[in-house]
């Protein structure tokens, strides 16, 4: 073997060792820097994060406020029950991470041993329903029906469920006070999701990550005052999350009351009455379809009329709003939201939206009157009305010959309308306007009244209706030209016929639908709500209000008063004489109208009443029934789907609720005592500094709350059912947690 000399070797050994002492002091130099960089540079900043991290909190959630009608009575409120928690931090620090314990409360709860351990895991990506969505720091509710037996059983032996509770909290409950409901005016809740708490970071009401959120109604759209602001308690934890010290405590603050207008002993009859009338409707024949009527949803408002302030709202059909609390069930959901539940979370009073029939007359007359059309001019109320080879008729055939508009509205002439309606469409220009802006007075009346736009109460999701003008035409007609035109025929069926002329002029003003428009008819769309407001504006004399529901919000203490005023929004089109008009010609509806034959006996002469019917016709279903009424105090609007005329399905329900405010008997007479509201409430109900409010006590006995009523409190009724109107099934509605489907009823006409 050669020998290699070991000088042949040295040279590049000693290049090797220097790069790696080059590399070696690079290294050094760098983590060096680095160091320096987080220890002096940013030290402060980096000490303060990590200490940050070492901080944890427990939440103490604030007690929500309290929804009470107008006299004080509890809408929504809380009760207390025993909720049974699990503190997940003692849990862990067991050798089986607490297993052995949840077993063992499973057992004393009546609980399956993993439905306990799922509900305190924690949620992730991965982790499904139900698990803990909060913090892994803060006791963890297993139950919030706990018995005190089982509450009893746990606390007397404490030390064989280490790391568990049982102590009374406060949980929503919505007691329907006088077996009233109220459920889509008051919401519920439900807890508050990750986007939530996100976008309500940096506002000046963030979430916590165990708030409950309002999700509709009151609930939602007085969240922020009604929640309260929790308690937050903070803890010192080491690295393996150990508790070693506590950091700081802030106390919770209760929620607000919110005080509304609604009277609960009116709100009761309101659902009362619209039960009782759709499942009476169901009950008549319906000769033009040849089955029953399907009276399958409806509305009824009880508003204010110089206020705007709502008394009562029912939607039908509704649902025990209870059947959230705590949770709802997967079958309960599906009760309230399936296809076949007729969606009883819409409030049909503000999302209901139909063609309003012929109360929109009172439009219609105002545009008449607008355009130069005297009020006591002869207008022929014809049994038809012939247009270009098609027929418009009278409701009934009805032919009275030359008559005034005020009588057009008594007996809710048609054919009158329609004429007036054609000579507009034809003086501006026919389906080819002239240059310039029509006139077009009867679409712009419409929108003068406040219609295709929100009234803008204080309740979330209102819908706006529709006033299909021009404008609305050309972009409904651009939206679906390419279906009308691929789907139409000219010699196919009603439907391809109709989508074959939409196709070829559906963005134009044809005489058809100005004259079916002139009627409430067509694609002209109200809710209920719309309605009240305007006819309390023609009772008051012409001023609409925004239709409010909250009247006050009350501090805890009831030392803070924010009172929420009436607001008017609009006056409207109509002069002092025109409104005089009005006024005469509904009284005229209720004692020798189209509402007659169900107000017979009303003492007109000591209340009186005013109204106007309308049926609205609706392709392929049953006629919707509208009939809006006012007195000088107040404004009831009824509307049922698909149960006849307004006055055969609604008259008496409505002449019912007038009975119940002003006490009228069913021989005409009237007695006070039995009058709920013969005048608007006055008066904001009194809190008490410890938090408790006087208010009567609803017993549902009507003797018993009618005393409660008069004894101390500022409204100046009872409790107690007129003669007229049956009173509603009483009980205890806190058992019944089931969702319940309202009815509805149908009159002949």
């Amino acid at each position: 073997m050669t020998n290699i000399p070991e000088t042949g070797r040295t040279p590049r050994v000693q290049i090797r060792l220097v790069v790696i002492q080059i590399l070696v002091l690079s290294l050094l130099g760098t983590l060096g820097g680095r160091l320096w960089y987080l220890q002096i540079r940013e030290g402060a900043q980096y000490q303060k994060e990590a200490s940050g991290n070492h901080v944890q909190q427990v939440v103490d959630p604030a007690v929500r406020g309290d929804i009470l009608d107008a006299r004080g009575v509890p809408l929504a409120d809380n009760e207390t029950r025993l909720v049974v928690s699990a503190s997940r931090t003692d849990l862990l620090k067991q050798k089986d991470d607490g297993r052995t314990v949840l077993t063992k409360l499973a057992g004393v709860l009546g609980m399956k041993p993993e439905e306990v351990m799922q509900k305190v895991r924690l949620c992730d990506a991965k982790t499904p329903q139900p698990c803990w969505n909060g913090s892994p720091y803060q006791p963890i509710p297993i139950t919030d029906k706990a018995t005190p037996k089982q509450a009893l059983q746990i606390r007397e032996a404490s030390e064989d469920f280490p790391g568990i509770s049982a102590e009374p909290e406060a949980v929503r409950r919505y007691p329907g006070p006088g077996n009233s409901n109220t459920a889509q005016v008051l919401g519920y809740l439900s807890p508050v999701t990750d986007d939530e708490i996100q976008k309500a970071k940096n506002s000046n009401s963030p979430y916590l990550r165990s708030d409950m959120v309002g999700r509709s109604g009151l609930e939602r759209e007085y969240d922020k005052e009604l929640r309260g602001k929790a308690g937050v308690t903070r803890y010192e934890v080491d690295n393996l999350g150990r508790v070693i010290g506590k950091a700081k405590s802030d106390a919770a603050e209760p929620g607000s009351n919110l005080v509304t207008s609604i009277d609960s002993r009116v709100q009761r009859v309101a659902e009362y009455e619209l039960d009782n009338a759709m499942k009476a409707a169901r009950q008549q024949f319906d000769k033009n379809t040849g089955e029953n009527f399907k009276a399958d949803s409806g509305a009824v408002v009880v508003m204010e009329a110089k206020t705007g302030r709502i008394v009562a709202m029912a939607s039908a059909p509704t649902y025990d709003p209870n059947v959230w609390v705590g949770g709802i069930s997967a079958k309960d959901y599906k009760d309230l939201t399936g296809k076949d539940s007729d969606y009883p979370l819409l409030n049909r009073a503000i999302q209901g939206q139909a063609a309003p029939g012929s109360t929109f007359k009172v439009v219609s007359t105002a545009a008449a009157v607008q355009a130069g059309y005297a009020w006591d001019g002869g207008y022929p109320c014809t049994s038809s009305y012939s247009v270009g080879g098609q027929v418009f008729k009278n409701f009934e055939g009805e032919n009275f010959g030359d008559i005034s508009l005020g009588r057009a509205l008594e007996v809710s002439c048609d054919t009158v309308f329609y004429g007036l309606g054609d000579n507009e469409w034809k003086k501006d220009g026919g389906i080819n306007p002239k240059k310039g802006q029509p006139k077009d007075w009867f679409f712009k009346t419409a929108h003068q009244f406040g219609l295709g736009k929100a009234t803008g109460i204080d309740l979330p999701n209102e819908v706006t209706g529709r006033v299909p003008d021009r404008q609305w035409k050309l972009d409904y007609w651009k939206a679906n030209k390419d279906a009308w035109c691929k789907y139409g025929k000219k010699d196919g069926s009603y439907v391809q016929r109709i989508y074959y002329e939409d196709c070829l002029e559906g963005n134009k003003m044809r005489e058809g639908d100005e004259i079916n428009y002139s009627i409430g008819q067509g694609d002209t769309l109200v809710t209920p709500i719309q309605e009240a407001m305007i006819y309390g504006a023609v009772a008051n004399g012409g001023t609409e209000y925004a239709p409010t529901i909250g009247k006050a919000v009350i501090s805890p203490d009831g030392k803070s008063i924010q009172e929420i005023k009436p607001r008017p929004v609009r006056k409207l089109p109509v002069s002092q004489a025109t409104l005089k008009g009005m006024n005469d010609a509904f009284a005229g509806v209720i004692t020798r109208g189209t509402a007659a034959w169900k107000f017979n006996g009303w003492p007109q002469d000591k209340i009186q009443l005013h109204g106007k019917t309308g049926t609205a016709e609706v392709y392929g279903k049953q006629t919707t029934g509208w009939l809006a009424t006012y007195s000088k105090d107040y404004s009831v609007i009824m509307t049922i789907s698909q149960a006849g005329t307004g006055s055969g399905s609604a008259g008496e329900a409505v002449r019912n609720i007038y009975s119940a405010l002003y006490g009228v008997q069913g021989d005409g007479s009237i007695d006070k005592k039995k009058a709920l509201l013969p005048e608007p409430q006055q008066g904001l109900p009194k809190v008490r500094t410890d938090g408790t409010i006087d208010a009567p006590k609803i017993t549902g006995d009507p003797g018993k709350d009618a005393e409660a009523s008069q004894k101390g409190n500022p409204s100046n009724g009872s409790d107690q059912q007129p003669a007229t109107s049956p009173s509603p099934t009483t009980g205890n509605r806190n058992t019944r947690r089931r969702p319940r489907k309202r009815g509805s009823r149908r009159m002949p006409s």
